[in-house]
Formats: structure tokens, sequence, C-alpha cells
């Protein structure tokens, strides 16, 4: 990858990196997202709107599965990113090391928490009798692939850390075009319906986790596996979850508001209205795609800057990541809210899902423009290795906003209410994360001037 001796992080040119980084980080979610939604293009069109919906039940639960090799990955990818900025390469080895041991536990507490509780799960989301087959036999197959959804999330993010967007993004080609392949051949051919859907997700992610594994066994990483790092270490343990927390308590909060959301559609609009909510997630994932890559983009930027004490190329990364990512955000707004109906067509021809999408879609969208600020602050606190504000950011939208307002605004409006719930919580975040980060860049512009005298006579000058 690069000199042992060098980082790729070690880099004074803040634009060209961020563009580095980011532009593999997109491809790699890209295809990721794609593979995602992949069977539910298929099931719509092959299995009609039950399969959607079934896929949609499940949802919640294999968030959690994403959650849990989000926490081990960026736990431990901000640590990764700081130590290295530090010179402490071994202490980032032996963050690689903990995070393989603690994803094999993380999997079989899923595993024992699910598979013997399955109709329990799906009937507290909410899946009526018609759906519940379809989502039953799609839950079991994504739980006991889990373990390759936890490790595929865990070393693609770890290769990020170290500065090699390109491994996550080959890894994620590699699943998607597996999974495309496998989908058409179970679901179309093969008849398997949502079991082939299931089957193509996890082998797909297999393939994803080898070829990772491949890129540390074969001594291409910089970062080196070693065995005596899988012994645990509760200080890089610690650290790992001090950060790490706050990824999987988003996850947990955004799974509860799903199957609350679920609940309440269902209550409103009944399985027609959860299969269109379930195709506008599909879209929504692809929407705020572009501001997720500017965060991880400048995650080991600032993590490396941070750990040197380089503040200003930290602000300035920071700075950049969120300008880029609101134009983003506010082009995949525009798109979605003037032209939803060729989108939603992807998924399903039923003239009723389509309507009720598009009408969804609408509302749902407003403030999309704001989720630029939404999506980096929190992966920049987490970059940085604040734990606390961290954690607060990823919980405040879904647990603290959203939440209460499924239960206010479709009292007050209906079905209307449920799709307007969006809007109104990702405003509050925005205004939430901006109040948060704005003296985090306020004290690394101070940083940076002592760093660098020749800002502060650029700044006296400016007056």
């Amino acid at each position: 990858m690069h000199n042992r001796n060098q980082s790729i992080l070690d880099d004074n040119r803040i634009g060209r990196l961020l563009f580095k980084l980011s532009l593999p980080a997109f491809f790699a979610m890209f295809v990721q997202t794609l593979y995602n939604v992949v069977n539910t293009i298929f099931v719509g069109h092959y299995v009609g709107h039950l399969g959607i919906a079934g896929l949609s039940i499940v949802f919640p639960l294999q968030m959690l599965a994403m959650g849990l090799g989000m926490m081990v990955g960026m736990g431990g990818a901000s640590l990764i990113s700081r130590l290295l900025g530090t010179g402490d390469t071994a202490g980032a080895e032996r963050t690689v090391g903990n995070g393989f041991t603690i994803g094999i536990v993380l999997y079989i507490l899923v595993c024992i928490s699910v598979l013997p509780f399955l109709d329990f799960w799906l009937k507290l989301i909410g899946a009526s009798e018609a759906v519940l087959p379809y989502a039953r036999d799609y839950l079991f197959i994504i739980i006991i692939g889990a373990i390759f959804t936890i490790y595929s999330t865990t070393l693609l993010t770890y290769a990020r850390a170290e500065g090699n967007a390109r491994v996550g993004m080959v890894a994620m080609i590699i699943g998607a075009g597996l999974s495309i392949i496998l989908s058409a051949l179970f679901i179309i051919p093969m008849k398997m319906g949502v079991v082939g859907a299931g089957l193509a997700t996890i082998i797909s992610q297999l393939a994803s986790t080898l070829y990772l594994l491949s890129y540390y066994l074969t001594g291409s990483s910089y970062l080196k596996i070693r065995t005596a790092n899988f012994i645990p270490d509760f200080k890089i343990l610690k650290a790992m979850f001090a950060i790490g927390i706050g990824a999987f308590a988003q996850t947990i909060a955004s799974s509860l508001s799903a199957m609350l959301l679920i609940n309440t559609v269902i209550s409103y609009g009944g399985d027609y209205a959860l299969s269109a909510f379930g195709v506008i997630q599909r879209i929504l994932m692809f929407a705020i795609m572009p501001a997720m890559v500017m965060g991880q983009g400048s995650q080991p930027i600032l993590g490396y800057n941070y750990g040197a004490k380089r503040y200003y190329n930290a602000q300035k990364a920071i700075r950049m990541a969120l300008f880029v990512a609101t134009i983003l955000s506010t082009l995949a707004f525009l798109v979605v809210y003037f032209i939803p109906e060729p989108l939603i067509k992807i998924f399903s021809s039923d003239p009723e899902l389509v309507a009720t999408g598009a009408y969804a879609a609408k509302r749902m969208f407003l403030s999309m423009p704001l989720m630029g600020v939404v999506m980096v602050s929190t992966q920049i606190l987490q970059a940085l290795g604040k734990a606390i504000q961290a954690l607060i950011t990823a919980i405040a939208r879904p647990l603290i906003f959203l939440i209460p307002l499924i239960f206010i605004l479709p009292r007050l409006w209906q079905l209307d209410g449920v799709w307007l719930v969006f809007p109104f919580s990702d405003s509050l975040a925005a205004l939430l994360n901006a109040g948060l980060l704005i003296p985090i860049i306020r004290q690394f512009s101070r940083e940076a001037k002592q760093e660098n005298p020749e800002l502060q006579m650029l700044d006296a000058s400016s007056h």
C-alpha cells in the first residue's frame, strides 16, 4: 500500500486527500447500498408487495447486525487513526486484533437473542399474518449470516482507517456484483422468493469478508494481524466501545424508531403503505450516501491530524466535508422531490404502490439538504474521540426527536403525519449537531493560528 514507515494520511494536501479517500468510499458505499436494495427490486417485481413488506419488517433487526459491525468498526477505526497519528503502530494493530475477537462474541449474542424467537420479534414490529411467512424466512437466513455482516463492516472500516479506502471499494464491488447475480438466479429462474434474497445477501457478504481477510493475511495491509493481538485488551476495548457505542446506540435507537414507524404506517395505511415505506427507505439510503461518504472520507484524516496535533489540517477537513456534503445532499433532494415516480418504479410497477410512494417521498425528503450537517457531524465527533458528543448526536435524531414525533404528528395529520416525522426530526437534529460542532471548529481555528503564525497575520490583515 505504502511505505511501512509512513502512513498515507501523512499529507498536508487535505483537499486531494479527502477526494482520494472519499471517492473509493463513495463507490464502496454505492455498491453496498446497491446490494442492500437489489433484493428489494427483484422481490418487488417477482414476489409482490407482500414480499417487500416482509423485507421491510425485517429491516430494523437487520440494522442491529449492521450496527454491531459499525460499533466495532467505527470505535476501532477512530482509535486506529489517532494511534497512527501519534506513531503507535503496535497499538493500532492490537485494536485490529481485538476487533476480530469481539466481533465473534457479538455474533453469538445476536443468534441467542433472535433465532429462538423469530415470530415474537416480527409480530412485535408489526408483521401481519399475510406478511409473517415472508418475514420469517428472510430473517432466519439474515441472522445466520450476520457474522459476515459484522466482519465485512468492521474490516472495511479498519482498512479505511489506515488510509486504504480502495480495499473497501473493491470488497463492496465484489459483494454487490455477486449479490445481483445471485438474486437474479435465486429469485427468477429458481423461484426461491425471499429465501433467495436472503441467501444472495449473506453469500455476497461472505465474499466481501473473504476478500478483506485476504488483504490482511497476505501482507498487503499497513497494519498486520497478529494472533497475540486477539487476546482481549480491556484498555483498547474500553476506548473502542467509548466511541463505538455511539454508532451502536444510533442503530438501536434507529431500529426502535423504525419498529414504531412500521407499526404506525400499518395502523394508518396498511400493507401497501408499509411496502411504499420500505421502498422509500431504500431510496433514502442512496440519497444520504453522499453525506455519509464525506464523513467517512474525513474520519481518518481528522483522526490522524488530531492525533498529530495538526489543527489547521483538521479544521480544513471539517469545513470541506461539511460544504461538499451539503451541496450533494441538496442535489439529492431536488432529484427525489421532483421525479420520485421513476425511482419507485425501479422497485415495483404496482400503480397503487408507486402513487403512495411518490406522495410519501415528497414529504419525507423535505429536510434532505440538512442531512449533510446531520451525517457528517456525527462522524467527525467519532473521529476526534469525542465520545459524549458523538453519543448525543447519534441517538438524538432517532430517540429524542423522532420517537416522540411518531406519537404526536400522526394524531394530528394521520398518515401525512407519519411521513412528516422525518423532516421535523432531521431539522431538529441539524440544529443540535451544528451547536455541538461549531465550538470544535472554533477551537481548531484558534489552535491552528498558534500552530501557524502566518494565519494570525492573515486574520489580522482581514480586519
